[in-house]
């Protein structure tokens, strides 16, 4: 495949990963269906806030939803690693399509009651323990040259993000004009576009190491690479923290949406969509990026970048600038996720990407269930203003924490880099040495 020069433009370096066949198909199969997955989220979120009028149902919702990719994620990195990814995608899909439309039944025949949206949430959360680290994995096989995986990544998190600038916007209206069932009925349907990208693609092969080790023997191996080894260790820790406190404060958003603001579900899908810009941002400004050298700075500034946000939306009581200061916020969030992901999947052994996808995903997600449950808790009990205050002052801690911890990571990734070509002087010097490739754990 013919390489770009230097002087190409920024939007053709920006979408660089799309001259992939493969990877084409992936990104507008899946840009459905992230509409349809946040139409729900949003349909779901209002439901149970007009039902129950309790933030800490808000929290407990979530928690269904999310707390089995914490608990199933581990085991589904051992499986992912060891099946043809792109079938355990095309199943999940379908099942997920199946929980939707189930939902969208109980709701609009008017027998929905909160227990059945907390079970099939929790549902969705063991679908979803499976479709995310298989998709993250799933990247890599997609994207011919390593090189461009950085930017594979960043452009799937635009994606995501991007729908989530369009899917609130338009469940905002939909709940207000024909109701939630609505949202759930057209996020079934979604799910079809992302099956058919899958069926379409034509991969030469698995790329997965399959093994007859024991279960049990694969998970330790996997935990043991991935918190042996300090650099992947520190990163998914980055992204507890900022699953726990930043990730989970989206469930309070109901309660400034109508409390704070006095609005109702427009004003609470503009909040939602509002984030999504500023994270929609941050994805276009890591795709512009050439490599991956100076991440771990990047991630510094983006988590202060965060909790000066939350900091100031606490303290906001106009709607236009809690708009801005979610923009900033959004910026923040998705750069430090987005960066660590590409970090992570530069430097993971690749027969270990799966379990190791497996627990960034659990990190990414696991980690934010018991934060909406502490978020509804706190925000019960001292508001919504104060909660959004603490969860700043915690991410400003661990930008702090990771700024101290930076120049001791960089001794070791930068070998790695080295390895990989990323840093020229570097591999050059490897090369004539004819060292091996393989990533030391």
């Amino acid at each position: 495949m013919k390489k770009e020069g230097p002087t190409q433009s920024g939007l053709r370096r920006a979408l660089r990963a799309l001259r992939y066949r493969n990877y084409r198909l992936f990104f507008f199969g899946q840009g459905v269906s992230f509409i349809g997955t946040w139409m729900q989220g949003i349909a779901t979120s209002w439901l149970v806030f007009r039902m129950t009028d309790s933030e800490l149902m808000l929290g407990l919702t979530a928690f269904a939803g999310q707390i089995p990719v914490f608990l199933i994620s581990p085991i589904a990195g051992v499986l992912i690693d060891r099946f043809d990814r792109r079938r355990i995608l095309i199943a999940v899909q379908l099942l997920s399509m199946v929980q939707a439309l189930t939902l969208a039944v109980v709701t609009m025949t008017g027998i929905v009651q909160v227990w059945q949206v907390i079970l099939l949430g929790f549902c969705l959360g063991m679908i979803n323990a499976f479709e995310m680290p298989a998709r993250q994995s799933f990247v890599i096989l997609m994207v011919e040259d390593r090189a461009d995986l950085g930017n594979a990544i960043a452009l799937n998190s635009g994606l995501f993000n991007g729908s989530r600038l369009i899917g609130p916007a338009i469940a905002g209206l939909l709940v207000a004009y024909a109701g939630e069932g609505v949202c759930f009925l057209v996020n079934g349907i979604s799910y079809m576009a992302a099956m058919a990208a899958l069926l379409m693609m034509k991969m030469p092969g698995q790329g997965a190491v399959r093994t007859r080790s024991r279960l049990l023997v694969e998970l330790r191996e996997g935990l043991a690479h991935s918190f042996g080894f300090r650099p992947i260790r520190d990163l998914i820790l980055t992204v507890s923290l900022m699953s726990l406190v930043a990730m989970s404060f989206p469930v309070l958003l109901p309660v400034f949406a109508t409390r704070i603001f006095g609005g109702g579900s427009h004003t609470y899908g503009f909040l939602v969509a509002a984030s999504g810009l500023g994270a929609l941002a941050g994805t276009i400004f890591l795709a512009m990026r050439k490599n991956v050298l100076g991440l771990g700075r990047i991630i510094i500034a983006a988590m202060l970048l965060s909790g000066c946000g939350l900091v100031a939306l606490s303290l906001s009581r106009v709607y236009a600038l809690s708009l801005i200061l979610l923009v900033v916020m959004g910026f923040g969030m998705i750069v430090t996720m987005a960066s660590c992901n590409t970090m992570v999947q530069t430097i993971v052994d690749e027969d270990k990407r799966g379990r190791v996808m497996s627990l960034y995903v659990m990190a990414f997600m696991g980690a934010a269930p018991l934060g909406s449950l502490i978020a509804g808790s706190v925000s019960t009990a001292v508001g919504p203003s104060l909660t959004a205050l603490f969860g700043g002052i915690l991410c400003l801690a661990g930008g702090t924490v990771f700024a101290l911890r930076l120049p001791a990571l960089r001794k070791i990734i930068r070998p790695i880099y080295g390895k990989m070509g990323v840093i020229p002087e570097m591999a050059a010097g490897i090369q004539s040495a004819d060292e091996v490739e393989k990533i030391p754990e």
